[in-house]
């Protein structure tokens, strides 16, 4: 059998105050555990979840304490429109936070991207649906750090909290 498809670039808008992660799942049930994954994670996170459901009436089901991110969550999502695929925006917190405990959610398959760089997905559509190919987080290398560059990342985590 000859299957054609065809890619596409999609632009996923990500605000500069903001970070998204975006996954593969496979299940309806997964808005609601990943809701409740996330307002137990921290009493200051705001946050919008959108996942693509695959089948029967095939919505973009929603969730999510912040009517912006949700926003935000379900554009993305029916932007790329990849079926089960899942689209978390966060504020007040970053991914660093919640990213073990969303792989821990029962439905998850895969985390594609953590972000809050510049994010396109790549898509490939065929006769049935589309799937995502692959992500393009941030931009690239401009060069290999030094020393001073190096002093500089210790210096930065160390003043966030992240490293002692």
């Amino acid at each position: 059998m000859n299957v054609n498809f065809k890619t596409k670039v999609v632009k996923v808008e990500v605000p500069s105050d903001a970070n998204v992660i975006f996954g593969h799942t496979h299940f309806i049930k997964t808005v609601e555990d990943l809701y409740e994954t996330l307002i137990t994670s921290s009493p200051t996170l705001q946050f919008g979840i959108a996942f693509c459901e695959a089948s029967q009436k095939r919505l973009i089901r929603t969730d999510g304490n912040s009517e912006e991110l949700i926003k935000l969550a379900a554009k993305a999502a029916f932007d790329v429109a990849c079926g089960h695929s899942f689209f978390v925006y966060l504020k007040n917190g970053y991914p660093i936070n919640v990213l073990r405990r969303i792989k821990e959610v029962d439905e998850i398959c895969r985390i594609f991207c953590a972000t809050a760089n510049p994010l396109e997905v790549i898509v490939a559509e065929t006769y049935q649906g589309r799937g995502v190919l692959a992500v393009v987080d941030g931009e690239p290398p401009l060069g290999i750090e030094t020393d001073e560059d190096k002093k500089e990342r210790q210096d930065f985590l160390r003043k966030i909290g992240y490293k002692r």
